[in-house]
Formats: C-alpha cells, structure tokens, sequence
C-alpha cells in the first residue's frame, strides 16, 4: 500500500491554505509542520482529473523550533489521501533547504509558507524541491462533524432497544 497518492494535484482550497497560514503564524516563532490530503476533484464538480488538497493533518507528537520541525514517523497515520506537506520558515525564507529536500521524496507537492504568513508569502514545490505552480480553489468543502452519528441515530437505537428517546433521567 503506497501512502502518497500520485495523481496528479490541480490545486489547494482556499480554506485549507488559511489553515495553514493561520496555523503557521499561530506556531511562530517555531515551525509549523503538517501533512496534506487530497480529495477527488469530481467530488467538487471540477472539469478537470486530478486531486484538490482539502485538508491539513496535523501529527500528534511534532517538535518543533525556529529552525525545524520534526514529525515522528511512528505517528503518521496510513493514510492514502496524502499527497505532500506544508510547513513553515519563521524566517521568511521561500525556499526548501537541505532538510526539506531529504522529506520531499514522499508527495507530489510541499507547501512552503514564511513569516508574515500573508496570502503572497507562500509556495509550492514538486519532489525535487523545484517551484511549482499551484491554484488556490474556490470550492465548498464539507462541514467537518466531529461525530459520525447524529442525534435521530441515537433516538432510533434507544427506540430499537425498548427504550424512550424523551426519558432524560436513565432507567435504574
């Protein structure tokens, strides 16, 4: 099972890139670390093959400085909509160092954001650390729900089990 998707990436949504600017400055003066997933971009009614990056998943456990940021491998869920990274340069620098190259390899794309954390103050490179073009996208994203039931699934098993849905006090 490969846990970068290579598809191709035909852009990020604004959401998610707000996300991360916000979260990048929030972190400052450290690095901001996190791993990018991708959605099918039919699911978004977009013309065109390919993935749109709809999420920003933050690892348990990363450490990071003002010069580094480092995920703990172990943490990395299995995950087969990732497609890249993002992180952060408190100093503003745009470009991916020596570090940055060695992680690259895993994702099509690796979002590099620097301080002031502005819409301008980001880019994008491919694997080898080369910019790369990538479209911010208007797209409707799902409501995030932090819970995968609501409460008429709750009332239906409580009915199911015999029980009253209204009866706020428990049976004893």
């Amino acid at each position: 099972m490969r846990l970068f998707r290579s598809s191709e990436i035909l852009g990020i949504a604004r959401e998610t890139l707000e996300f991360a600017l916000e979260a990048s400055e929030a972190t400052h003066p450290n690095e901001y670390m996190g791993l990018l997933r991708g959605e099918d971009a039919r699911k978004f009614d977009l013309e065109r093959r390919g993935q749109v990056i709809t999420d920003v998943l933050v690892i348990p456990g990363t450490e990071s400085d003002p010069q580094s940021a480092t995920v703990k491998s172990n943490m990395i869920p299995n995950d087969r909509k990732a497609v890249g990274s993002v992180h952060s340069h408190p100093n503003g620098v745009l470009r991916p160092s020596d570090a940055d190259l060695k992680t690259f390899h895993k994702g099509n794309v690796h979002i590099i954001i620097g301080a002031p954390y502005g819409w301008r103050d980001w880019k994008a490179f491919d694997s080898s650390g080369d910019p790369r073009s990538l479209d911010v996208l208007d797209v409707d994203l799902p409501e995030e729900q932090f819970f995968d039931f609501t409460q008429a699934d709750i009332d239906a098993e409580l009915r199911a089990e015999g029980r009253d849905p209204g009866n706020e006090e428990p049976e004893r």
